[in-house]
């Protein structure tokens, strides 16, 4: 069977669009088409979009410079109006399964089951000798989801992938790093605005929160304790001061706030872990790697190291992409894959996937 074609990995951050085009080889991926486009600030708050016609405009100028021809594209969610839950059930066939989980999700789910849209992932196909069986209960809110495909069709592309982002980083995570079957190993992508922990043990997601939290939280302090604007705090952020007027912001003072937002951030992935360590019986981590834009931000991957006390590690998610080095400059990739994580776990999807 020759499977389908890849499709368009769109990944609509809080504060940019990257969309990619892989096409799966014998050999593995190889990059078609990729691009980045900035969305202003306040498009999209807490995961609602709030300027969907600034978005629709980006996503068809994205399909317009990268050459886009393929249609079909897949997207991804995060933040509150996802739940994720492993959950332990009898054993039961998948028919049996997919028939009883709405009955089962009632009981794991905040929502309105009819305002949900639920899936199921088995994680252990034989079941143990208790006669249980271990399964990943995701669930994400209705009306949020046809918000995201909405704008997507009306940009002039065709859905027919959903997933959740954190699953997206673990895809591009699996293709470009040995997955450690022995140890525990978390994926930690931090955006603009949401924190994605996927802590996977033996190779199988065994924990996942978002923290509404990220990149934003530093921008918006460099902005107050500075006073400057957003756009200035934006490239303080980053290191690329340039644009201030160098006399009236001190580095020291960016490198204080930076430290001390870098300090929180850090602060909220430990008690996450902490929690899951509390409900696990293996939770000796052996490594944490970052994606997302934000870890871009110099200073945090050692606060994060210093803090949980586990070997951090900055994720290549192009690490085994092929790409011709003349349609694309390799520092430009080096210098974007943390923020492509997420796009490139997507644009390995098919549209025929489960």
């Amino acid at each position: 069977m020759a499977r389908s074609k890849n499709v368009i990995g769109l990944d609509i951050g809080s504060s940019a669009v990257k969309m990619i085009h892989l096409k799966a080889t014998k050999r593995g991926y190889q990059l078609q088409n990729f691009g980045i486009a900035n969305l202003p600030p306040e498009a999209i708050i807490d995961g609602a979009l709030m300027n969907s016609t600034v978005i629709v405009s980006t996503i068809r100028d994205l399909i317009q410079s990268q050459r886009i021809k393929h249609k079909e594209a897949g997207i991804a969610i995060s933040g509150h109006s996802v739940i994720i839950k492993k959950i332990t059930l009898p054993a039961m066939t998948e028919e049996e399964l997919e028939e009883s989980i709405q009955w089962e999700a009632e009981q794991y789910i905040p929502f309105d089951i009819n305002d949900v849209n639920i899936d199921v992932q088995l994680l252990t196909p034989d079941a143990t000798e208790q006669g249980q069986m271990d399964v990943l209960l995701v669930a994400a809110k209705k009306d949020m989801i046809n918000d995201y495909l909405a704008v997507v069709q009306e940009a002039g592309l065709t859905p027919m992938v959903v997933d959740v982002a954190a699953f997206c980083v673990e895809n591009a995570f699996e293709v470009n790093y040995d997955m450690p079957t022995a140890d525990t190993v978390v994926l930690v992508n931090i955006g603009a605005s949401v924190i994605n922990i996927n802590v996977l043990s033996h190779g199988v997601t065994a924990f996942t929160r978002d923290i509404s939290m990220g990149g934003n939280q530093f921008t918006e302090e460099i902005q107050k304790q500075l006073n400057v604007s957003y756009d200035e705090a934006e490239a303080l952020k980053l290191g690329g001061g340039a644009t201030v007027d160098a006399d009236s912001v001190v580095p020291q003072e960016v490198e204080r706030v930076i430290v001390s937002v870098s300090e929180t951030l850090a602060g909220e992935i430990q008690r996450s872990l902490d929690f899951y360590a509390a409900t696990a019986a293996d939770s000796q981590i052996s490594r944490i790697y970052l994606s997302g834009g934000t870890c871009k931000i110099p200073s945090l991957y050692k606060i994060i190291e210093n803090k949980v006390g586990v070997a951090v590690e900055v994720m290549n998610p192009f690490r085994n992409i092929e790409f011709d080095p003349k349609r694309f400059d390799p520092e430009y990739i080096r210098e974007v894959s943390p923020a492509a994580a997420v796009a490139v776990g997507l644009g390995m999807r098919s549209p025929d996937d489960k």
